[in-house]
């Protein structure tokens, strides 16, 4: 007569988990968290036993943060955003001349000085003039006067480029360039449409000069065919 073996002892350490089997097992095993607390599920029962072995406290985790890389940009002005359409649209209407080189100076002037977030330019007409006229002073070249940056502003607000805020502001069409985020982008064109009682055919949706359009923008949005068509005054 042979004694029964004696009883294998209990190993130590993380019981393993078996590998997914079913769509119910992937469900049960997928979270990180549920296969982590039944690795360590022994460990802890373990460590509350009075015997005196040392007691595992808890479980930490640390998250790397995804590293992003920065703009590399000139200056130290930032940047802003423009439609891709707008600026080819630029460069055509330049080659063209269906703009004048004092309009497209003013608008890239002006452009270039949004407060971040909002659209707004904080410029007088004299404060543009003296601003593109920064690098000529310096040269002895031949410069831009005031009137002439007038009429420019005139022309821009007629294509829906720009508009007026009030106290030598200027509200930069913020669907051609914007200085600033997608969701801060989406108030100031908010805050537009309810100042044009929600006018899709107005300031900024309908952009000039004659010959202009947007084939990206069709999607129900009108175009105003009279915008189109006026006239350069500058």
């Amino acid at each position: 007569m042979t004694s029964d073996p004696p009883a294998r002892r209990r190993q130590r350490g993380p019981r393993p988990i078996p590998a997914p089997t079913a769509a119910g097992d992937d469900a049960e095993y997928g979270d990180i968290l549920t296969v982590l607390g039944q690795q360590l599920g022994q460990q802890v029962a373990q460590a509350t036993d009075p015997s005196g072995r040392r007691r595992l406290k808890g479980v930490h985790f640390e998250y790397a943060a995804d590293p992003k890389a920065v703009h590399d940009m000139a200056g130290d002005a930032g940047y802003s955003l423009a439609s891709n359409w707008f600026t080819q649209l630029l460069a055509q209407l330049a080659v063209a001349n269906s703009i004048t080189k004092s309009q497209l100076c003013v608008f890239l002037f002006v452009a270039g000085g949004q407060l971040p977030g909002t659209g707004i330019t904080q410029y007088t007409q004299q404060e543009i003039t003296d601003g593109l006229n920064k690098v000529a002073a310096q040269k002895g070249g031949k410069m831009i006067t005031r009137s002439t940056v007038n009429r420019a502003v005139q022309a821009l607000r007629g294509y829906n480029w720009v508009e007026k805020a009030g106290n030598g502001r200027i509200q930069i069409n913020v669907r051609l360039w914007f200085h600033g985020n997608s969701t801060a982008q989406h108030e100031v064109l908010a805050e537009i449409a309810d100042r044009h009682d929600r006018d899709t055919e107005a300031f900024p949706y309908a952009v000039g000069p004659e010959g202009a359009h947007q084939e990206e923008l069709d999607v129900g949005i009108a175009v105003d065919e009279n915008v189109r068509g006026r006239r350069r005054t500058g």
